[in-house]
């Protein structure tokens, strides 16, 4: 009998397995060849006295009729230090091509009306909320936001400098573009926001199949292997507070939005990862979608409350 268990989760793991790479192998089938444009260059190597020509070719670059904002980037010395950093750190983007057409492509594989868009690379204001954009015919991003974490033109704190690595372009498209597919959460309660965030990383998923699951949600190793082992703490700090169906304002500042660390306001803060709801709402997205037969279009429409009571979520035990 024992044997007969074995031999028949082994037939399911394979299965799974099996079903997964045939859907890699025609993501893969998938034509597709970017355009990559490299503002970058063609901004930094124009002469200032050129640069008409180059706001006729990316009018929307240049909103207003101020041009001395770009004639000072132009010549300004640490503009033009920074622009040489780029350079060194992405002489070409061949690699960087290569993993946002992978991820246009299974875009186009679970959400078929995505048309191919243009990448433009190009040096913005150092913004950390808008390393890199989707905009349907259009990738937009800010090489200067993944020089990697310890570059020296950094002032940043530790916990957002993690993220400016080039690895991190693909998911940064993602969340982008997740925006735009995903409807806001219909109230502030703290379930609405973690299961909101579950399903951008639930996206992750399925279009960053090579990314490990600490890369997706924008990690440490560290910090993932603190989420696995504490799951089950964090559900039951949830749960006993009451905090679901609470619309605190200051709870997306201590479990949601991007910090050093979450906030149980307990000894152990220091060694927690910021953003921990989001994580429990991954887990909540993971389990509704392992347990009903409900398309992807469908659960990023479907109220929080409704996804978190079919999924059958069940924290992971701690050991």
């Amino acid at each position: 009998m024992k044997n007969c268990l074995i031999l028949f989760f082994l037939f399911i793991l394979f299965t799974a397995c099996d079903q997964k790479s045939k859907v890699e192998r025609e993501i893969e089938d998938i034509p597709l060849e970017i355009e990559v444009v490299r503002f970058d260059k063609i901004f930094y190597e124009t002469k200032p006295e050129n640069l008409a020509a180059v706001q006729n070719q990316f009018p929307y670059f240049f909103p207003g009729d101020d041009d001395s904002v770009w004639l000072t980037k132009m010549r300004d010395p640490l503009w033009r230090e920074l622009y040489s950093e780029v350079q060194k750190k992405f002489p070409d983007l061949q690699d960087e091509t290569e993993q946002v057409e992978d991820v246009v492509k299974h875009m186009k594989y679970y959400f078929p009306q995505t048309r191919t868009p243009k990448l433009i690379t190009l040096i913005s204001e150092m913004d950390y909320h808008t390393k890199a954009i989707y905009a349907d015919t259009l990738v937009l991003v800010s090489l200067e936001m993944y020089l990697g974490k310890d570059h020296k033109f950094y002032e940043f704190p530790k916990y957002l400098k993690e993220n400016f690595e080039p690895r991190q372009i693909g998911p940064d498209i993602v969340s982008s573009f997740a925006s735009g597919v995903i409807p806001p959460p219909r109230d502030n309660a703290l379930l609405g926001l973690m299961i909101y965030y579950g399903k951008e990383l639930y996206i992750k998923d399925l279009l960053l199949p090579k990314h490990s699951d600490a890369e997706k949600i924008g990690y440490s190793p560290e910090q993932m292997a603190w989420s696995e082992d504490n799951e089950s703490y964090v559900w039951r700090y949830f749960v006993e507070g009451k905090l679901l169906y609470d619309s605190n304002s200051k709870l997306p500042n201590r479990f949601i939005n991007p910090a050093p660390f979450s906030k149980f306001y307990l000894e152990i803060d220091n060694e927690t990862p910021g953003r921990i709801g989001q994580y429990i709402g991954w887990q909540i997205v993971r389990s509704f979608m392992q347990n009903n037969d409900v398309k992807l279009q469908d659960m990023l429409r479907m109220d929080a409350r409704q996804i978190f009571e079919k999924s059958k979520y069940k924290p992971k035990k701690s050991e």
